[in-house]
């Protein structure tokens, strides 16, 4: 398989934060890999030791609820009725030895590469929104500064108020 046929930009795409962790369904993976996602999922269910917690853990009502409204999915019946598995970056690489075929190594190795490229992408807006915020607090600093000469300014152009003349006589 090239890299041509999925692109990595198609698999970022299915990247999804669920639960504060980037993680893909497991109807995205089973199209990656070219099997039925029953498939994956019995794969899976045959070595659970092997996924724990923190790269599997299935999706409940309310974070499925939540897809719809987003519009991350279409429908609840997108997943077939049953409750999908969403794997995170370790579980995607802990599939390769569970599926254990040629196409599977190589997406994994191009999922593993999608998620490097998601961080140093997340890595440089961070960089990008530290530098704003810094530009940003420098002009309102500056701003300050410009709006007290402003009033300095106005004040030495300003004509003197002009004398007030006295009225009446003057003793001398």
């Amino acid at each position: 398989m090239s890299n041509s046929l999925v692109p990595l930009e198609s698999i970022i795409s299915r990247i999804l934060v669920i639960r504060n962790q980037r993680v893909i369904l497991d109807k995205d993976l089973a199209f990656l890999y070219g099997v039925e996602t029953r498939v994956l999922k019995q794969a899976v269910k045959r070595n659970m030791k092997r996924f724990p917690p923190d790269f599997m853990f299935i999706l409940n009502n309310k974070e499925i609820n939540s897809m719809v409204s987003q519009n991350v999915i279409p429908s609840k019946s997108y997943f077939g009725g049953a409750k999908p598995y969403v794997f995170t970056e370790q579980g995607v690489a802990m599939l390769s030895s569970v599926l254990n075929s040629d196409r599977a190594v190589e997406i994994n190795i191009l999922i593993m590469r999608a998620f490097v490229k998601l961080r140093e992408i997340i890595s440089t807006h961070k960089k990008v929104e530290e530098k704003l915020r810094n530009i940003e607090n420098k002009l309102q600093e500056h701003e300050e500064q410009i709006v007290q000469i402003i009033q300095v300014i106005n004040e030495l152009v300003a004509p003197p108020p002009p004398e007030k003349k006295k009225i009446g006589f003057v003793k001398e």
